[in-house]
């Protein structure tokens, strides 16, 4: 794979630190402020919403800037939105940080992924984009435990001028060694136009939903671990590695999956999910059982990113560029929902081991609404290859039945 890669990775270990790092500081930033551990889900959702707002707005209004261009702007955003981060002196302030750290994000992982599809060998398309996101795994093994544990001993601010400072370095990296590449189809007119495509909306359903099982769940893990599973707050750092590894893991077999069988990787991975979470509701208070749920939704959750990547882009056709922008957007409307949702049944007094059953609920809804948008793709109604769609209606079904399978 090209070296050029590498300098999109580090930006996306510095998105994957900063995105589930302030879920392990959870309890330290609500503790400097004041508020409840509930209340400060707000800074996770502010996140979320930042990328929801920033990933279609700033993919439009960058449409005609050169890639690397591109690439470097949104990272100094970022390192811009962790400097306010850092010196925030009210929870609004940091709640108004958080959100523009956030707005950068999409937009990002989205350049950065077709970027990658560009200049991949033929064949290895998936590969590439999941030699990306292994950026963003390597933070839920290296850069989140390690900020967790600089944010608990030293302070989560320093934590989060790090962040900043790792942003600084990808800006440097993607100026020495990503080539400049062409990756736009045409005009912004025909960007827009993917989203007439009715798989372009399925797919963005199929990630909000089913993707905000894992988000239900992380958001408050750290609560989860000292008081269901009985962790010391140091052990929290130590078992979010174990997140780290299975993402890692799934991230690079997804990879591979999204090059053969998205469809089925897809599916296989909602029911497991399922599984999961079942498993960690009911076992949330043993100590054994609790760290290998938090490995196993990572590892599962991980192994579709790539494949729901290509089902995304595939289903865009010329439109990729927002299209993969919106699907970062729907990542992080997942996000945004899976805190709140969980920070409801908390409130509710139902306990944190509860946002598992919420977890389930959401995972089996995202394998209904894949198993529907799959039915309507191989009835021709709304299919997801734009070769069937150009094919009149007559004869899709001789020709479907290659990309969704």
């Amino acid at each position: 794979m090209p070296l050029a890669i590498l300098a999109l990775a580090v930006g996306a270990f510095a998105i994957g630190t900063t995105e589930f790092v302030a879920m392990g500081l959870l309890p330290q930033m609500a503790d400097t402020f004041g508020v409840s551990i509930a209340t400060a889900g707000w800074l996770i959702t502010a996140y979320a919403l930042g990328v929801v707002v920033g990933a279609p707005t700033l993919t439009a209004l960058t449409h005609s800037w050169p890639r690397k261009r591109v690439l470097t702007g949104l990272m100094a955003l970022f390192v811009v939105g962790h400097a306010a981060t850092a010196l925030a002196p009210t929870f609004g302030a940091l709640v108004g940080a958080r959100f523009l750290s956030g707005l950068g994000h999409g937009a990002f992982f989205g350049a950065s992924a077709l970027v990658a599809r560009k200049i991949a060998p033929p064949g290895r398309q998936g590969q590439a984009m999941a030699l990306v996101f292994t950026g963003l795994t390597v933070a839920n093994v290296v850069g989140v435990p390690a900020g967790t544990y600089v944010g608990q001993q030293l302070g989560w601010r320093l934590t989060f001028a790090l962040v900043g400072l790792i942003g600084v370095a990808t800006i440097a990296a993607i100026l020495a060694i990503v080539p400049e590449v062409e990756t736009r189809a045409g005009s912004l007119r025909s960007e827009f136009a993917a989203f007439r495509r009715s798989q372009v909306w399925w797919t963005l359903l199929i990630v909000t939903v089913g993707f905000a099982s894992m988000f239900t769940v992380l958001s408050y893990v750290s609560p989860l671990l000292t008081e269901v599973a009985g962790f010391s707050e140091g052990a929290v750092s130590w078992v979010l590695v174990l997140f780290g590894v299975g993402a890692t893991l799934g991230n690079v077999l997804g990879g591979r999956l999204a090059d053969w069988r998205p469809y089925r990787t897809l599916a296989v991975g909602f029911a497991a999910q399922a599984v999961v979470f079942t498993g960690l509701f009911l076992f949330a208070g043993n100590r054994v059982a609790a760290a290998v749920g938090v490995f196993l939704f990572a590892f599962v959750a991980f192994t579709m990113s790539a494949p729901i990547q290509t089902r995304g882009i595939t289903a865009a056709g010329g439109g990729a560029s927002m299209a993969s922008a919106a699907m970062q957007a729907a990542f992080n409307i997942g996000n945004a929902m899976g805190a709140f949702l969980g920070g409801i049944v908390i409130d509710g007094g139902f306990g944190y081991a509860a946002t598992a059953v919420v977890a389930l609920v959401l995972a089996l809804l995202g394998l209904a609404i894949l198993a529907e948008a799959t039915r309507v793709d191989k009835n021709g109604r709304a299919p997801l290859d734009p070769r069937v769609a150009a094919v009149p209606a007559q004869r899709r079904r001789r020709v479907r039945g290659t990309v969704g399978a």
